[in-house]
């Protein structure tokens, strides 16, 4: 049977927001001001700097649209920022945030679990997620085989691998520091 290939987009659709400066400076454009916000991609999990329409009210943790066409509260995508380059409070929030990711998108990260495969003959793509180690890679990999997963709830009862959305989001944290050297979720 054959499927169309699906080229990954390039541009976010959504971000959910970790912190704004209502009065800001651009740290990626020169000159630009206005309300500066720090927030995260749905899809591809960059830092993102974007620029607030005046006078719209953000909160933090709050999913914006910053597609191409129709945006009502942003006016731009500024560039992307580097983990180091964020305020503290942006830093605190961005685990609670990446969590809320994980977890409303369910089927995109089940996806990821049911068809990861080795990095390398010794090292497999679903080893370097915390919390897994051979011996719950094997079951994993035998439960799989058998039946795709469907869910994390159905993950857990199969593997008994506890808490999938906290060891995901654990990975994405990792990757977003700097403190794995692949990257498995995040886009550079």
């Amino acid at each position: 049977m054959y499927r169309e290939q699906h080229s990954p987009r390039k541009y976010e659709e959504h971000a959910y927001v970790l912190d704004f400066n209502p009065r800001g400076k651009s740290t990626t454009v020169k000159g630009r001001d206005g309300i500066i916000i720090t927030a995260i991609g749905e899809d591809r999990l960059t830092i993102l700097e974007i620029l607030g329409v005046p006078n719209s009210i953000f909160e933090i943790g709050e999913k914006i649209y910053i597609g191409k066409e129709g945006r009502t509260k942003v006016l731009s995508v500024l560039g992307k920022l580097d983990y180091e380059n964020i305020s503290s409070s942006a830093q605190t929030e961005l685990p609670t945030i990446i969590e809320n990711i994980v977890t409303e998108n369910e089927p995109r990260f089940v996806e990821y679990l049911n068809n990861a495969q080795p990095l390398t003959p010794r090292i497999h793509a679903i080893e370097l997620i915390p919390g897994i180690g051979k011996t719950y890679m094997k079951i994993m990999l035998e439960e799989r085989d058998k039946k795709k997963f469907e869910s994390y709830q159905d993950l857990q009862e199969r593997v008994g691998f506890k808490e999938p959305i906290k060891h995901i989001s654990e990975r994405i944290m990792d990757e977003i520091t700097g403190e794995s050297r692949m990257n498995l979720f995040v886009k550079r």
